[in-house]
């Protein structure tokens, strides 16, 4: 039985067709790649989640903006340790039910999969920290200007090779 999500359920008609008339406005563009330069078994690596995951100790992501304004999304980010784990966490994402992942943190951030992955030697080893911010952001300037390049110097930081994305 195929599984439908429906990002756009939140929204009344007309603004969820308007949304899906600007995706369809978008020119497809070229994917950059960069192949690995060594074996994916001594890469490190990180996760990037958009499913608004933060620690419980850390500042939400900001819902009640959203809630104010559906045009807006959160565009900050959270750090979450490589040793987080469902427990430790909070989900603060309005497209999204957040039991799930504070049930099992692995259905948002595969961090307890990838440390498998590395003990097996698929992987060279996780990264000390992963990464989380919203997915739904319909104006991702102050994301993109600000965030993404905070996000980069972590990665550099960490000598991460290869990120993967785990979308929500």
């Amino acid at each position: 039985m195929a599984k439908i999500v429906d990002s756009y359920r939140f929204l009344d008609g007309i603004t969820k067709r308007l949304i899906r008339s600007w995706i369809n406005l978008e020119s497809p563009r070229e994917i950059p790649w960069t192949p690995l330069a060594k074996p994916l078994s001594d890469c490190t690596v990180a996760l990037i989640s958009t499913g608004g995951i933060a620690l419980k100790t850390d500042r939400p992501f900001d819902q009640e903006g959203e809630r104010r304004n559906p045009w807006w999304g959160d565009p900050s980010y959270r750090i979450i340790p490589k040793t987080a784990r469902a427990e430790d966490i909070r989900v603060y994402h309005m497209h999204i039910d957040p039991r799930l992942a504070e049930r099992d943190l692995n259905c948002l951030l595969p961090i307890e999969r990838l440390e498998e992955l590395a003990e097996m030697g698929k992987v060279g080893r996780a990264a000390q920290s992963h990464y989380s911010f919203m997915g739904y952001i319909l104006d991702p300037r102050e994301f993109l200007d600000r965030s993404v390049p905070a996000i980069i110097e972590h990665l550099r930081a960490d000598a991460v090779d290869v990120v993967v994305l785990a979308p929500a």
